[in-house]
């Protein structure tokens, strides 16, 4: 079975390491970083040109399947999977991992924008932890009296013009312990983040509970009503009922 799977997730990344010998896999990831892990199937990297663009792909390349292991915040590409597989007649498949829930002691604001998260850091300088990636750090140019704090995996480059702004490279996953110490070290006020579920950035959450500290939390964007799964594992067995008929 020769299977499409829009990946960038560690979803994706669990998902291929298990798939069986019989499925003819292809990886494709959007080229937001320019050193992506390295993935044990064939990968191709870049935009497919909208849904006209994939349905006529998966069509010429005989894809059978698709899976869709992109991240929770990612609802173009869901979108366009959404279309194009109706278009061509091909089974789609969504891997779509929980959300974080409210605990007891998180002090979270949930807002559905960047934009709306950035009106709710107020006026008065704090220092701020962005970790929502470095597509949308420009939201918060609007705000430029606070000390941001960004981790991306790629530099912001001029993005983000303000004139307090600590960059820091590095890619999850972020354990608890680690991370209270790192916002403890840098004196973090508040957190912004995506809520994109799963464990591999939670840890930030964890310890922002612990510190008692403010979080910003932007709601994930509403996707395609497609068949969907939780996990990898899901994907997998999916995949395994498909190659048994």
């Amino acid at each position: 079975m020769r299977v499409l799977i829009l990946g960038g997730t560690t979803e994706a990344s669990t998902l291929v390491k298990g798939l069986d010998s019989r499925i003819d896999a292809i990886l494709s990831l959007a080229g937001r970083t320019s050193a992506p892990k390295r993935e044990p199937v064939r990968t191709r990297i870049g935009g497919f040109g909208g849904v006209e663009g994939l349905a006529a792909w998966i069509a010429e390349n005989r894809i059978e399947a698709v899976i869709d292991a992109t991240h929770p915040f990612a609802a173009r590409i869901s979108a366009n999977a959404a279309l194009a597989c109706e278009a061509v007649g091909v089974s789609l498949l969504a891997i779509r991992r929980p959300a974080w829930e409210r605990q007891a002691g998180d002090v979270w604001t949930e807002v559905d924008t960047m934009a709306e998260a950035a009106a709710c850091l107020g006026t008065a300088p704090r220092r701020v932890f962005l970790t929502i990636g470095r597509l949308e750090v420009g939201a918060f140019a609007v705000a430029p009296q606070h000390d941001y704090v960004v981790r991306a995996i790629e530099p912001v480059g001029d993005a983000l013009p303000v004139p307090r702004l600590t960059e820091i490279a590095a890619r999850g996953p972020f354990d608890e312990v680690a991370e209270a110490a790192f916002l403890a070290e840098r004196r973090i006020e508040i957190l912004v983040s995506k809520n994109s579920g799963g464990p591999a950035t939670y840890g930030k959450i964890a310890a922002a509970r612990t510190l008692s500290l403010p979080v910003l939390i932007v709601r994930p964007p509403r996707k395609p009503d497609v068949e969907r799964v939780t996990d990898a594992a899901g994907a997998l067995a999916w995949l395994e009922r498909r190659l048994e008929h």
